[in-house]
């Protein structure tokens, strides 16, 4: 086999590892309505995953989920790769001085990959966990790194947006947004107001590497039913600080790639 062919099925496999990462557990028939590949492609495929432990399947309900090698190769790249390993005493801190949910996210394609959480003193039940992937035009931390991000990576990033309408104030199309990071960039911080989710509202801040490159960002998260926008306003200083702390911690570690796309 050329190194052409070599690709063209590694390739493919990754694409079904995606697929089965985005929607397990999932069955054959479900994987072959939502790929392009002929059933037999995708079988042997399947197989393939399967026999090397980066899938597993059940037989009782005939569906395929994430393997344990997959999990552990993961695993093994989100402890070199993210930010959560350096960021975790000043996120315990953090969590400590305000009480709060605190999230931790990068930027991923221009999606919002959790990397890290803290739960409030009282926990409150929320789309975001961490190793979970969420939109970036409606959520606190996705518009803090969307405000900042340099005009090609940004065009590239809005490009990416499903502008789904998660709720009534959900911002649904690229001018609103535009107009939104234009006012984050301003003040240095941005909200969500209920715009993924009812209830719950959020203050984010970028944390930025000294050139002025996105490497992530922070937010303190609690819900309408507690809390005030203006509420959690009081926490900016500390969250300004805690994005600089990190920031400075992460100035000798070499970032992917992704997080400034």
């Amino acid at each position: 086999m050329n190194d052409i062919q070599q690709d063209g099925t590694v390739g493919k496999a990754l694409d079904v590892l995606e697929m089965v990462a985005a929607l397990a557990p999932i069955r054959f028939s479900d994987l072959m309505a939502r790929g392009s590949y002929p059933k037999a492609t995708l079988y042997r495929l399947l197989q393939t995953l399967t026999h090397q432990g980066m899938l597993s399947y059940d037989e009782d309900r005939g569906s395929y989920s994430l393997g344990l090698r997959l999990v552990r190769l993961a695993h093994g790249a989100w402890s070199q790769s993210s930010l959560a390993p350096l960021a975790r005493p000043a996120l315990d801190e953090l969590a400590r001085v305000t009480g709060e949910t605190v999230h931790l996210a990068q930027m991923d394609q221009g999606q919002v990959l959790y990397v890290d959480k803290r739960n409030a003193a009282r926990p409150v039940e929320m789309f975001s966990q961490a190793g979970k992937v969420g939109p970036a035009y409606c959520t606190g931390v996705g518009k803090a790194m969307l405000a900042f991000l340099p005009e090609t990576a940004l065009s590239d990033a809005l490009a990416r947006q499903s502008f789904h309408r998660f709720t009534a104030l959900t911002l649904d199309n690229p001018s609103k947004l535009t107009a939104e990071l234009i006012a984050i960039r301003a003040r240095g911080h941005a909200y969500d107001q209920e715009e993924h989710e009812a209830g719950i509202i959020c203050v984010a801040v970028p944390i930025l590497a000294r050139s002025g490159r996105v490497i992530g960002a922070i937010s303190v998260t609690s819900t309408t039913a507690r809390n005030s926008l203006s509420a959690l306003e009081a926490h900016l200083g500390a969250l300004k600080q805690t994005a600089t702390k990190i920031a400075a911690q992460a100035e000798s570690w070499q970032f992917p790639e992704a997080a400034a796309t």
